[in-house]
């Protein structure tokens, strides 16, 4: 798949003249790390909006080259779908960066799991640290690599059935895999995680990890109360309905 195909995928939620948000596609980083070279949401709006390119915090490598990130605020991970927020002015960007510090930013992720929990809603409140077995994992676990930062994940239950649940999680902090880490804590990792799951087969037709960033919410003195949504996708919706075939228990 070339640049092209991969950037008509990218599809534009909301744009004003401060703000753009888009869902991105699973499988696009939002911006490089410095060590490989893919295509990424930086590269896309350095394309599409090359006026906002010195928007944000640009990132000097060790090399002493610079890798632009235009208006990016946050992150999600490349395999997880959903909304990413782009800032369009310096402004908007030191005033959302200081919303997300203060956690006055939503988020609300729908996830499939292995597994079926027994509560209907709940908290998982863990640290979580470095793993001390991969340098690529996070853990919540005892016993973690370096400082333990406070974490709290909020869950309801949507769907449940043949040995799967369907949830919406709300982040309630912003750590590294929070979502992906908390749902291994407690046993029921996110269909098709390869990191936290990796002997986990796929499953319900997912080709990628099943977490999508459905849903964001902040309010802007200037433009009140917001909240930006992206459309289920469908590998989401045909994982829904094989539940549903399976005589799932709805608790929504």
């Amino acid at each position: 798949m070339n640049l092209d195909q991969i950037f008509e995928k990218i599809v534009i939620l909301y744009e004003d003249d401060e703000l753009l948000a888009i869902d991105k596609p699973s499988g696009l980083v939002v911006h490089s790390d410095g060590r490989t070279d893919e295509p990424s949401v930086a590269d896309w709006l350095e394309r599409v909006r090359p006026e906002i390119k010195d928007v944000g915090e640009p990132w000097t490598r060790p090399d002493g080259t610079t890798l632009h990130r235009p208006g990016i605020v946050h992150r999600i991970d490349r395999e997880t779908s959903g909304v990413l927020l782009i800032c369009k002015t310096q402004d908007l960007f030191l005033r959302m960066k200081e919303k997300f510090k203060k956690r006055e930013v939503g988020k609300s992720y729908l996830a499939f799991l292995y597994g079926e929990l027994r509560t209907n809603e709940g908290v998982i409140d863990r640290p979580i640290a470095k793993s001390r077995k991969d340098f690529r994992l996070w853990s919540a676990q005892p016993g973690g690599r370096g400082e333990m930062r406070e974490a709290a994940t909020e869950y309801r239950v949507i769907e449940r059935g043949s040995g799967f649940t369907y949830v919406e999680a709300r982040p309630k902090t912003g750590r590294t895999h929070q979502i992906r880490v908390h749902f291994k804590a407690i046993n029921y990792p996110i269909v098709g995680d390869r990191l936290y799951a990796p002997k986990r087969e796929m499953a319900l037709g997912f080709k990628r990890l099943a977490l999508h960033a459905a849903k964001i919410s902040f309010t802007l003195e200037n433009k009140g109360a917001m909240v930006i949504e992206a459309p289920i996708p469908d590998d989401f919706q045909r994982a829904e309905a094989a539940m549903t075939g399976r005589t799932g228990e709805s608790v929504a």
